[in-house]
């Protein structure tokens, strides 16, 4: 397999640590977003939508789409499982990865980014500032979700699931437009949790073969 991915994009790290806690190898492609290189042809032609990560199987097809990409592992490489075996405790999961999939990631992303600074002429600090709302908003609405479910080591239980891969992604960027992460007890500490895993380590950006610190 193949990983066209960039060391800082949270998508991409999602299934590096979905790669990593399954024990699968691949080579790594770098896409340097800040560069555009996501945008020239030799990518566009691996992702029509010019897009990280894209993830190449072993037959050659082509697949976008972060969460599609970790559903397709674990349809393909069950072990260990990112989902339980319950219909509804999957769903439970799945909803704690899609508030950040869906709802936090989209609003800062970089192409928002972009947007905000280049075409509506937001100042930098303007800008973090809708971010650290943004990032901030989600997580509080991402514990009280987890304060509805028994505790666990982890966002779901005792072993680390699909939400798992999306929540740590999400905080090491909010540590970089340093967002206030107080008072999110059980959001923390399941990210305290994933970064003594080994899988976590493994797939971090510093770890990357592109990484710039």
């Amino acid at each position: 397999m193949k990983l066209h991915n960039y060391f800082r994009s949270s998508a991409s790290f999602r299934v590096r640590i979905a790669l990593a806690l399954k024990g699968l190898s691949y080579d790594y492609v770098p896409v340097h977003l800040v560069k555009g290189e996501h945008r020239q042809e030799k990518y566009t032609a691996v992702s029509a939508s010019a897009l990280v990560p894209t993830l190449e199987t072993d037959a050659g097809d082509q697949l976008g789409q972060s969460m599609a990409i970790i559903e397709y592992l674990e349809e393909t490489h069950p072990q260990p499982p990112l989902l339980p075996s319950d219909p509804v405790a999957r769903a439970r999961v799945r909803a704690l990865a899609q508030l950040i999939a869906c709802e936090i990631h989209p609003l800062n992303n970089l192409r928002v980014l972009k947007y905000l600074t280049h075409q509506l002429k937001v100042d930098e600090a303007t800008k973090n500032t809708w971010y650290r709302h943004w990032v901030r908003n989600g997580l509080e609405l991402f514990e009280a979700e987890l304060a509805r479910l028994p505790a666990g080591r982890y966002c779901f239980g005792d072993t680390p699931m699909l939400a798992d891969c999306c929540l740590v992604p999400q905080i090491f960027n909010g540590r970089r437009f340093d967002v206030d992460f107080s008072g999110l007890t059980r959001t923390m500490s399941a990210f305290d949790a994933c970064m003594a895993h080994p899988a976590f380590q493994q797939a971090q950006p510093s770890n990357c073969p592109d990484f710039e610190g």
